[in-house]
């Protein structure tokens, strides 16, 4: 009797120890929200930034070197990081794969079709200076853009390993704390998603204690790829009555704690 004792003892304390890990991976929550935004527009500046910090959130930003939003409103994208934004990278002309369906707004100068592989690693690590003259930081994350992580027939991930924390990729699926590829997160680009759709995916990754990277383009406008201001608005409002659930982080952030708790339980 005593043994079966034990043995229940030793599985309760099991099941508790493995339940509490799950819940506390992401820095003490049941699960973490990155919020993205891609391409550097107006809206991201007029709109996104204040409903964020409102709420005492803040956001990863990918932005091409060569945005007219970038160039004309420096000032604010230099404050927004000084107040806890990340700015991301998304190299300097945002090259894409021209020559595949629905790519034809794909400038021809601009084809990774025709690019070598060095050219776009400079590329983007050109991109990673001027961020930094304009940030002064040493650490962010990669955005690969229209998803592509080659240029002609060479992948050049591999090259850019010691050059950022993470990489987010365009493919729509929840990441688990403990298998997540840092340079291959996934994420659920938004277009025209209502508010109740979006909190929903939130609900999901609480349930499976998992990492959410939300890929936005427009908010309110100024993109095709667009969500609206309510729905946003919406997503903002659930995140934050939630907060005690929910890590709501930049995702240069998430990739260090995940890269800093991988070498603790190294050094076990």
């Amino acid at each position: 009797m005593k043994s079966n004792k034990s043995i229940y003892l030793i599985f309760f304390i099991f099941l508790l120890t493995y339940v509490v890990a799950q819940e506390n991976q992401w820095n003490n929550k049941k699960c973490a929200v990155a919020l993205t935004y891609d391409d550097g527009l107006n809206v991201h500046l007029d709109n996104v930034v204040p409903a964020l910090d409102s709420l005492g959130f803040k956001g990863t930003f990918y932005i091409p070197a060569n945005s007219a939003v970038l160039t004309e409103r420096l000032g604010e994208w230099r404050a927004i990081s000084k107040n806890g934004h990340e700015l991301g990278n998304h190299t300097l002309f945002h090259p894409c794969y021209g020559r595949r369906p629905g790519r034809e707004w794909v400038n021809p100068d601009y084809d990774l079709n025709d690019y070598s592989i060095t050219k776009i690693v400079d590329e983007i690590r050109l991109a990673n200076t001027l961020l930094k003259a304009i940030d002064g930081k040493s650490e962010r994350t990669f955005a690969y853009t229209c998803g592509d992580i080659s240029a002609g027939d060479s992948v050049f991930v591999d090259l850019i390993l010691n050059d950022f924390t993470g990489a987010r990729s365009v493919t729509g699926r929840n990441e688990n704390f403990k298998t997540v590829n840092l340079f291959d997160i996934g994420s659920y680009m938004i277009m025209n998603n209502p508010g109740e759709e979006l909190i929903k995916m939130v609900k999901k990754a609480q349930e499976e204690n998992a990492l959410i990277v939300f890929l936005f383009h427009g908010v309110g406008g100024e993109h095709n790829i667009n969500v609206s201001l309510s729905a946003h608005k919406e997503l903002l409002k659930y995140l934050k009555e939630n907060e005690k659930d929910i890590w709501i982080a930049p995702l240069n952030e998430i990739s260090k704690f995940v890269i800093n708790s991988r070498k603790q339980q190294s050094c076990k």
